[in-house]
């Protein structure tokens, strides 16, 4: 399946959108407006749109710690993730997740985890509840090279295989886990051949090329929904700017020359825009889109700015669905209470 002319044109706003912001959350972070960490995923903005773009709305996805750019990918709106990164009541978490902890269930996002390999199994079982349910829905594991390492990734991939669940297992492989390299933390440094061990199919794509990207999780997405079972993809991308900003690394781990490399000629939207402009769309409607999406980052930033900051009163409110008995939730002389 390849992207129409329509398509062609979202998925580079939504490349922008993710680019724009996350430039902007680091001159945010860098003036002490964002609290926390803040990994960016510039350089990484095909792999994720690619796949996001395949998924419907309604199709559930987890991500990672480095998941700014995830939402934005499948479409969701600005104001709520830029005020949640800067800790406000009007954020998409009510200001208590922050920056590695962002979720939107009105684009199926179930959650994002600070811990590596966490939404590995949060995404099978969404899968599992969508064959439970008898639903055509899929979902779609985000995930780090390092992640591969991690025991949830076997657990999950290997009972994933066994009850033929409708997931997508999708790793975007920067090449560095912080700053290790695969060479150095993996003996079979192929992550898509991990698949073979668990009997299901692998794609390598890669992942500066949104098209590609697109193209590849459309087929897996539709083996999940014929009821084949999973995929594992393996998109060979590159983050542009250091692990998190303003990690201190005392001894360079990548050489200078290749950073350079990528971010002169392996710049996705760099490519996609040329991409564009041989399909002929003109420099003017691109000038257009880059402006509005620039308004929109804009936008987001007041919005999150004027909005007010969370009732530390209320942190306990989303930490329990059902918090009866919890002293810290209970009236004064409440039964529970005097217990």
């Amino acid at each position: 399946m390849r992207f129409n002319d329509t398509q062609m044109r979202e998925a580079y706003r939504r490349m922008l959108r993710i680019r724009k912001f996350e430039e902007e959350g680091t001159r945010l972070f860098k003036a002490g407006k964002i609290p926390g960490a803040f990994h960016a995923s510039i350089g990484q903005e095909a792999a994720i749109v690619g796949a996001c773009m395949a998924l419907r709305d309604d199709d559930m996805m987890t991500g990672t710690h480095r998941s700014h750019g995830h939402p934005i990918g499948k479409g969701a709106e600005l104001q709520g993730l830029m005020a949640e990164l800067m800790g406000r009541k009007t954020g998409i978490c009510k200001g208590l997740g922050g920056s590695m902890h962002l979720a939107d269930n009105s684009v199926g996002i179930v959650g994002e985890s600070a811990i590596v390999g966490g939404g590995i199994p949060l995404a099978t079982g969404c899968a599992l509840s969508a064959k439970v349910r008898r639903t055509s829905q899929v979902a779609l594991a985000f995930f780090g090279d390092g992640a591969v390492n991690q025991g949830t990734f076997h657990e999950s991939i290997n009972m994933a295989a066994l009850w033929r669940l409708p997931v997508i297992y999708f790793c975007e492989n920067n090449g560095y886990a912080i700053t290790t390299s695969v060479e150095r933390s993996h003996a079979q440094p192929s992550i898509a051949k991990r698949a073979d061990a668990y009997g299901l199919p692998a794609t390598v794509v890669d992942g500066q090329d949104v098209a590609a990207v697109y193209e590849a999780t459309c087929r897996a997405v539709q083996r999940a929904r014929r009821g084949d079972g999973p995929t594992l993809i393996e998109a060979k991308t590159y983050r542009f700017d250091e692990h998190n900003v303003g990690l201190f690394v005392p001894h360079p781990y990548r050489p200078a020359e290749e950073v350079a490399e990528y971010k002169k000629h392996r710049d996705p939207l760099a490519l996609f825009k040329r991409v564009l402009a041989n399909q002929g769309v003109r420099d003017d409607e691109l000038r257009a889109i880059e402006e509005a999406v620039s308004a929109e980052v804009a936008q987001a930033i007041r919005f999150a700015e004027a909005s007010p900051a969370p009732d530390p009163a209320t942190m306990f409110e989303c930490l329990y669905s059902h918090p009866i008995g919890h002293p810290a939730m209970m009236p004064s002389g409440s039964p529970a209470e005097s217990q």
